[in-house]
């Protein structure tokens, strides 16, 4: 995986044994062709060859050994630095390719090739001539509202290269020590050396690791902080620079020249352009865009003056630009835009034609994750997108083909939710398949070849595993109403206006069973108002089992990234807790109106009895939620450098973006995980029952309840991990 161009394989197996020779030819004994393989045949199979003999490995690199056929990308000779041919004989297997990187991918797929079978590894009899489509498969790595460790990182490296993806665009913000601006530098961020250190090691794996900073919009990281307020576009918000400003491009080009510094040896730099909403609206004191826009000729113009003056400044120091190509520019803005840019996302025939006619080369982007919670929406539950189906058929079959001249793809993963990255997975892999082969094989197949390549092959029922994390992330989802938010600043604008004044932000709720009344008297039209939730919350128990049950058989079996199971079952728990959490409302109802009958038959202590079970069950909710909050977080730190607000003599400035509603920016710490359960009124709600029990019990002569509840309160008991709820 990918699948290769052409693939000539014969019925018959051949064992290759430790006691191969390694026949080297024009290739050095420490290239990383040579000791990648010899690492993965140790780290997937425990396997090391002692080369006495009876048979041999030759790696030969030759000028021109290996030709190119047909392929999408019009450079061939960057197409032919990839290529590799693989001849497989029972006691000769050569890899032959044109370069150091052709080489590399050929021994990345001859580890693939090998199967183990009763203590032996065999390889198939056949011939394998490749080469990629297009000569860029690259991912974005979203790290700007957490930081990865350095292990983690280079775990990612080695994965990438595995799947033959070259190029990681890094999103940083906050998390790299700029050493021009030390106002946005958060508690935890990668230093200079260590971005140097990333830069050195993805390029021994023939990954570029590749510079990715915003502008003009989608900087709140920057201009939250006072020290540049005056570089807003509008006073009132941090989202957006004002590109008339001539401090802000000295403020943004130290800060890429940082960037720069620290990513000696790099090619390119992303340039994110994304959701220029309102470049060239401004009209203040502090800004004025308008003006210019006009002199220009239209705010497209104005913004591809933005991309051409920073894009400039860096393709003068070596580097080639990448942009997003997007609103508001039109199709007569493109002829503003330097030719040495490269656009990173296609965008329909009239733009990619332009594109092409201005000499621009082009990305097909494709996502990952956009706006899912928990995890990717590879397997939807009803409608909407299908991550590994849509990324395929953009991939394979997009206009661009026809009408851009294309370079390579992009595959995003947006963090903006707060996913951990072990999630993305199969949808950066299948993304990188489909670029370097596309139209083969089908999304099915390529899912199906990335489970055993990915977790060994005693994984079972991957596919299902999958599903249910899907589908129980979107049963996370629509199980709670959506609704104005009254615990974060109001937005700002969207893409298409500014609001006159700020509107609230969305946030997610779930009624509550309301109080009882005097005497307990209690409607039960609560269980009638959501009864559909309520049987959802039942179904997927039954899922989540089976979820679980997967989760763990796997994870006694699987042979690699067995950390990334151990994420999945965290997050398979924070499902269960909301779904338990459902539940467990439901059966506060039925207390409730246990409560009601109790107390019209003048049965006070089974009255109050039932009330103080609801007390009971809301305190099991907390308890439960707390213990999968705690350990989703003692899993994710082991890849993650914990989310601080003040660590290494740096402090965190929590403001949130004035248009971008990201959900890990709502707190500060890995609480954003349970973050709607947190707003939710229970621990009002809780003292109002309280004092209805009270009430009602002093009239009756039943002991009264003093005891208070702090449903905020995060503490896990001991042992509330196994606590149930239920009305025995």
């Amino acid at each position: 995986m990918p699948a290769p161009q052409s693939v000539q394989l014969g019925a018959a197996n051949f064992v290759f044994a430790r006691t191969w020779a390694l026949d080297l030819q024009g290739v050095a004994p420490g290239d990383v062709a040579v000791t990648a393989f010899e690492e993965e045949l140790e780290r997937r199979h425990g396997f090391r060859r002692a080369g006495s003999g009876g048979g041999t490995l030759r790696l030969r690199v030759a000028l021109n050994s290996v030709a190119v056929g047909p392929a999408q990308d019009k450079d061939k000779g960057a197409l032919a630095e990839q290529a590799y041919r693989i001849e497989l004989t029972k006691n000769l297997v050569t890899v032959t390719a044109n370069s150091a990187t052709g080489l590399f991918y050929g021994t990345t797929t001859l580890a693939q090739l090998l199967k183990p079978r009763n203590g032996d590894l065999l390889f198939p009899e056949g011939r394998i001539e490749d080469w990629p489509d297009l000569q860029l498969r690259f991912i974005y790595w979203d790290d700007a509202h957490h930081l990865d460790r350095m292990d983690t990182f280079k775990e990612a490296i080695r994965r990438a290269a595995f799947f033959k993806i070259n190029g990681i665009a890094l999103k940083l913000e906050g998390h790299f020590q700029f050493k021009s601006a030390p106002a946005v530098v958060e508690p935890q961020a990668m230093s200079a050396a260590e971005y140097q250190e990333l830069t050195d090691y993805g390029a021994r794996y023939h990954v570029q690791l590749i510079p990715f900073l915003d502008g003009p919009s989608h900087i709140a990281f920057i201009l939250k902080h006072p020290e540049y307020a005056k570089l807003r576009a509008f006073p009132n918000s941090n989202y957006e620079a004002c590109v008339t400003n001539p401090e802000y491009y000295k403020v943004l080009e130290s800060m890429l020249q940082d960037l720069l510094d620290a990513n000696k040896g790099g090619k390119y730099v992303y340039l994110s352009t994304d959701e220029a909403y309102y470049i060239g609206l401004a009209d203040n004191e502090q800004c004025r865009e308008a003006a210019r826009a006009k002199e220009l000729g239209g705010v497209g113009k104005l913004l591809a003056e933005f991309v051409t003056r920073v894009a400039n400044y860096l393709h003068a120091r070596g580097r080639t630009v990448m942009f997003w190509g997007e609103y508001p520019l039109k199709v007569g803005d493109i002829a503003a835009l330097p030719s040495h840019v490269v656009n990173g996302e296609v965008y329909g025939p009239e733009f990619d034609r332009e594109y092409r006619k201005h000499g621009i080369r082009e990305m097909i982007y494709s996502s990952s994750q956009g706006e899912e919670k928990f995890f990717p929406n590879y397997f939807p539950r009803r409608t909407g997108e299908r991550r590994v189906e849509d990324t395929f058929r953009k991939t394979s079959f997009d206009t661009a083909r026809r009408d851009a001249d294309l370079l390579g793809t992009v595959n995003a993963a947006w963090g903006d939710m707060g996913l951990h990255p072990e999630t993305f997975w199969l949808g950066y892999a299948t993304a990188a398949a489909a670029a370097w082969h596309p139209g083969a094989p089908s999304p099915a197949e390529s899912t199906a070849a990335f489970f055993p390549l990915f977790y060994g092959e005693r994984q079972s029922e991957m596919d299902s595993l999958y599903r249910l994390m899907s589908t129980q992330a979107q049963v996370w989802s629509e199980s709670w109403e959506t609704g104005p938010s009254k615990a974060r600043t109001p937005i700002w604008g969207r893409s298409d206006q500014i609001y006159a004044e700020p509107r609230p932000a969305k946030d997610q709720f779930v009624a509550l069973p309301p109080v009882p009344g005097a005497q307990l008297a209690y409607s039960g039209e609560w269980a009638k108002q959501n009864g559909k939730r309520l049987e959802l919350a039942a179904e997927s128990l039954v899922e989540n089992d089976q979820l679980l049950g997967l989760l763990h058989r796997n994870l006694q079996v699987v042979e690699w990234n067995a950390y990334n199971l151990e994420v999945f079952v965290s997050i398979a728990h924070l499902y269960r807790q909301n779904l338990e959490m459902l539940r467990g409302l439901g059966q506060i109802d039925e207390a409730f109106r246990s409560a009601a009958t109790a107390a019209g038959k003048n049965e006070a202590a089974g009255a109050v009895k039932a009330l103080d079970r609801a007390l009971e069950i809301v305190t099991l909710v907390r308890n439960s939620r707390n213990r999968a909050l705690v350990d989703a977080t003692e899993t994710w730190y082991k890849s993650w450098m914990p989310r601080l607000t003040e660590a290494n003599g740096r402090r965190f400035l929590h403001q949130v973006d004035d248009v971008k509603d990201h959900l890990p920016d709502r707190t500060t710490d890995m609480s954003y995980l349970v973050y709607r359960e947190l707003l939710l009124p229970v621990g009002e709600w809780a003292e109002q029952l309280r004092m209805a029990r009270n009430s009602y019990a002093q009239a009756h002569g039943v002991p009264l309840r003093k005891d208070s509840f702090d449903w905020k309160d995060l503490k896990p008991l001991a042992g509330s991990e196994t606590a149930e709820i239920s009305l025995e």
